[in-house]
């Protein structure tokens, strides 16, 4: 058993990959082509520590063989993360480290150390999964846009701030006065409010979906065909139902990538 766990902005998920387990031909191959299963997706908002709740459940985990690490929530929580790891089992994790070329895919970046390890990640498990030519959004704390063509190049990409920070952004830079997110969730098909709460709230989750369908509209020209559109991350499900496309959500995406390591 390995352990993957992708450390974001402001989440830590995590979830056990035992190799060899699942139907052959499955999107859960490992890099060899051998079957896997990936395990239930957990999660915990880290606060730039690791809660008393998540080493409470790693103690009850078996040994893994391997403990494969994503991080972009800063270098003080990796080093936690390998001091709980040594301490737990014994084990020194393998932190992944965005690659020009690897796994089928070359990166944009002049800098490939400047993309940022989840979104590499994401682009190698979508290329593994033959989803090119595709636009991968990973709605997190910021919200990533990267393009991906069926020959695993990297074209670029776009970032936005996530849905929560569109919010506070509009708090701070404005006297807009203190307001509460609507009782009610914001209707996917309503295109405007009537009024402040539900004109941010649903601001917040428009925008990133209309960038979303312009970056999709671009690729298509670029490329000739219908390209596939992926969703991640933790606002994924809250964006997915304004967009007017098909949408394949892939919430484990970073995570299939780090089982791509092992």
């Amino acid at each position: 058993m390995h352990l993957v766990v992708d450390i974001g902005n402001t989440n830590l998920r995590w979830a056990t990959w035992a190799p060899g387990q699942a139907a052959t031909g499955s999107a859960d191959e490992d890099a060899e082509g051998r079957p896997g299963t990936l395990g239930e997706i957990q999660g915990i908002r880290h606060h730039g520590a690791l809660p008393m709740d998540l080493l409470a459940a790693w103690e009850a985990l078996p040994v893994p063989e391997r403990v494969l690490v994503g991080n972009v929530g800063g270098t003080g929580l990796g080093v936690r993360l390998a001091q709980a790891s040594r301490s737990l089992w014994g084990v020194e994790p393998c932190f992944a480290a965005t690659q020009a070329e690897g796994f089928g895919v070359h990166v944009a970046y002049p800098e490939p150390e400047r993309l940022g390890v989840d979104r590499w990640l994401s682009l190698i498990a979508a290329h593994r999964r033959g989803l090119g030519p595709a636009l991968i959004i990973d709605a997190g704390t910021a919200i990533t846009y990267d393009i991906l063509l069926a020959d695993g190049r990297h074209l670029g990409g776009l970032i936005l701030p996530g849905v929560r920070l569109l919010r506070e952004a509009l708090q701070a830079g404005t006297q807009i006065p203190p307001w509460a997110d609507p009782p009610n969730p914001y209707p996917a098909t309503q295109a405007w409010a009537a009024d402040t709460a539900r004109a941010i709230t649903g601001a917040s989750v428009h925008a990133p979906a209309a960038l979303a369908e312009r970056l999709r509209q671009r690729l298509r020209e670029r490329c000739g065909t219908e390209p596939n559109l992926i969703l991640t991350g933790g606002d994924a499900e809250r964006i997915a139902p304004l967009l007017d496309l098909p949408v394949r959500l892939l919430p484990a995406l970073v995570l299939e990538g780090l089982t791509l390591l092992a």
